[in-house]
């Protein structure tokens, strides 16, 4: 018998690859989305085989009506504390109300169960659902995946391509883990199907340091690569606090300063898993920093 899988979330870059995952497990797929959402994400997804349902996400008992038989709840929404928050509370009442057993928050992330509270605005919506999550009737799991490996080409300023440096606030030896979204979605997918899950699980698609990246980029490039170093962690805080106060827009998801929030907490070593849980689904294949960088043709950059 298909499990149904429940998504929110769904029309997004990581929820559409859960969405895939899941549908190559065979699992019956039920999208529900807002009901503002294009209708050209909705048949794209309905061109896919899933059930989509367009409802007012602000009522619990329209969502709850298109849970009802499912074996997982899963959450790929972004947004700021209405939605990682308010409207994820929503999810987990309407689950709990149409007896769904599992529940997998949108996290994804960094394990931030080490973190300080308030040192990273992102994070800390995530540890406030959290509490709210802890005490729910409902089995609950995240996966925590590092940063997205995806970004080392984009908006992750790490890898410094046209300067041949690799920017390093403190130890260049700290290690950083990074997992590829198609890895936290496969993964995701598998958790969802799985009976059997932990709170937490912890992936890693690679782990790597500043240092071992000027090797990588200097091999596959055939240039040169060295470190920048422009101060530590102390003089990063600094200027995430000036750059925050100066900042234009306090309504983006990811200006500048969380991105160096994120950044810092990477380099903290607050955030680096004790254990791995990659060995949980051994279908896997793991793509590490080395494979995507020559997918992306690093070595044209």
């Amino acid at each position: 018998m298909k499990k149904t899988i429940v998504i929110a979330g769904a029309t997004g870059n990581l929820g559409g690859k859960i969405v895939d995952a899941l549908l190559a497990k065979e699992a019956d797929v039920k999208a529900i989305v807002r009901l503002e959402t294009d209708n050209k994400k909705i048949e794209k997804l309905e061109g896919k085989g899933v059930k989509v349902f367009q409802i007012d996400m602000s009522s619990t008992f329209e969502i709850s009506k298109h849970c009802t038989g499912a074996h997982c709840v899963v959450s790929a929404l972004a947004g700021f504390k209405e939605t990682i928050v308010d409207l994820q509370k929503k999810l987990v009442d309407a689950a709990i109300q149409s007896n769904v057993r599992r529940f997998i928050p949108s996290d994804y992330s960094s394990d931030f169960t080490n973190l300080i509270e308030g040192a990273n605005r992102n994070l800390d919506l995530r540890r406030e659902f959290h509490r709210y999550l802890d005490q729910a009737s409902i089995k609950a799991t995240t996966v925590f995946n590092g940063p997205f490996m995806d970004l080392l080409t984009t908006d992750m300023p790490l890898i410094m391509f046209k300067q041949k440096r690799i920017l390093c606030w403190g130890n260049p030896d700290q290690i950083i883990e990074f997992t590829n979204t198609y890895n936290v979605a496969e993964f995701t997918a598998a958790a969802a199907m799985d009976d059997e899950t932990p709170r937490y699980l912890r992936i890693a698609g690679d782990r790597l340091s500043c240092n071992d990246f000027v090797k990588l980029l200097t091999k596959l490039t055939g240039e040169k690569y060295k470190l920048f170093r422009p101060g530590g962690i102390g003089v990063l805080n600094t200027l995430i606090k000036v750059t925050r106060f100066f900042s234009p827009a306090k309504t983006e998801l990811y200006p500048a300063w969380q991105g160096m929030q994120y950044m810092r907490d990477m380099m903290e070593g607050r955030i680096i898993f004790q254990k791995y849980d990659n060995d949980r689904y051994p279908t896997i294949r793991w793509t590490s920093v080395e494979d995507f960088l020559i997918k992306e043709n690093v070595n044209t950059r």
